[in-house]
Order: structure tokens, then sequence, then C-alpha cells
């Protein structure tokens, strides 16, 4: 199992949550034994402008967070493109399911998942894509991106109670074949966390829900850091959804 990260993704760009000094490092620091770490090149601009508008690419720029938002969105598309082959968990900051063609918001500045998919379908690896959105906040930007592009839906899971949002996922899961699944791994459903619904084990469950899908698909799948703020419990809910997806542990 590779997981994709910089250690760039240290670094404390903004002041927001998703920014914040020690959410990387308690992401690490709790990786399985298994894993491999991948370090990832920056997207190059063409590759942010599948998703992106020159315009807001620009507005980046003059925010002066380009280089670690670029750095995430290529960060995504190696995720993705391992994911292809083998399971992969892009360890990556920004976060980007909040982020539209030519706006954004959420603690998001480019759509890391939009970027990466658009970036396999145009390279001709993928025919039909996935997103499952577990983060609690409803990914509005990957929506307003690809809503539009029959090769991809996108779900956004909302349920109040721990069985029927484990269930809401199988029914996805069992009614979509596709060639690539992407979770948008958002972690901020946990019990302990801003959501307060989700328990660890229900992330162990998750990934091997996808695991069992993508090979019943013959299809690939991979996860990408979006939400998740309480340092207490992040690296064990990311660590427990990698142990899911992961074909090298029971």
């Amino acid at each position: 199992m590779k997981v994709v990260f910089s250690d760039y993704f240290y670094t404390v760009y903004t002041s927001d949550p998703a920014s914040e000094a020690g959410r990387m490092e308690s992401i690490v620091d709790a990786l399985p034994d298994h894993v491999e770490m991948i370090d990832p090149e920056p997207a190059s601009e063409n590759q942010i402008l599948l998703a992106h508008t020159p315009s807001h690419v620009n507005d980046i720029k003059r925010q002066g967070l380009y280089d670690i938002s670029a750095l995430a969105a290529g960060a995504a598309i190696v995720t993705a493109r391992i994911g292809l082959n083998e399971p992969a968990f892009g360890a990556i900051r920004p976060p980007g399911h909040h982020a539209s063609a030519d706006s954004a918001w959420g603690f998001c500045f480019f759509n890391n998942m939009a970027i990466a998919l658009l970036a396999m379908q145009s390279e001709k690896h993928i025919e039909t894509a996935l997103v499952l959105d577990i983060d609690l906040h409803y990914g509005d930007g990957t929506d307003n991106i690809l809503h539009d592009r029959s090769w991809v839906r996108t779900f956004n899971i909302s349920k109040n109670s721990r069985e029927s949002y484990i269930q809401e996922i199988d029914r996805i899961l069992s009614k979509n074949r596709v060639d690539l699944i992407g979770i948008s791994a958002g972690f901020d459903n946990h019990k302990n966390d801003w959501g307060g619904l989700l328990a660890t084990e229900d992330y162990l469950a998750i990934g091997k829900m996808v695991r069992q899908a993508a090979s019943g698909n013959n299809g690939g799948y991979f996860a990408l850091l979006e939400g998740g703020y309480n340092h207490k419990v992040l690296g064990r809910n990311a660590a427990a959804l990698i142990n899911g997806m992961s074909t090298t542990v029971p």
C-alpha cells in the first residue's frame, strides 16, 4: 500500500484548521508499518487548468498559495495513477473538495480530486469513475466541476446513524461499476471530531468495502485526504481507512 506524501505538507500555510501545525504529523506518525511512502511532484499548470479557470489559478497565485496547492494537486494525480493498479492514499493538504472551477472556500484552493480524475481521463487511463465523498461537509466543488461529465458520478454521504451511513455506501458501490473509485477522505464525521457520528472501525469498513467493490469491477481505487481536525484521533482514522483499503492486510 502506497502513501503519497511530501514533507512540504507539514508547512503551515494559512491560519485555517486544515493548515494547523501538528495535523499532518498526527497522520504520518500513525501510518501502518506496511505502507510505502511516495514523494510527489507539483501538478503542471495545464493539469490544474483541466479543472480550473485561468483567473482562479491567478487568484491562488496572488494569495501566495500556488506552490503548496499545486503540490497537493500533483500528489493527487500521482495517487490516482498508482490507484489504477494498486491502492493508494494521498496524505495531502490543502484539501480540495470545496474548490470549484472559478472559486474556492472551506480551506480548499484547487480541487485535488477533480484534477486527478480529469488527468486520468484525459490520459485515457479510465472511461468511468466514481467519487465517494465521506467528509462531514458536502463536496460542492467536486460536484460543480464534474456534474456535467457523463463518465463520472459523485456521491456525498449524509446519514444520521452509523448503520445507515455504511448501508448507503454499500448501496452506492453495489450499483456502480466503474474503472476507478476516488475516496474524498474527510475524517471530520468521527464521533470525536466535528460531526460526532462515525467510529474508527467504520473507516476500516469503508476501506474494505471500496477494495471489494473495485475488485469486483476489475478497477482501481485511491483516497485523498480532505477534512479531519481532531489530531488525537485523525491518525488512527486515516490508518483504519488505509488498512481497509490495503490488499496486504487481512
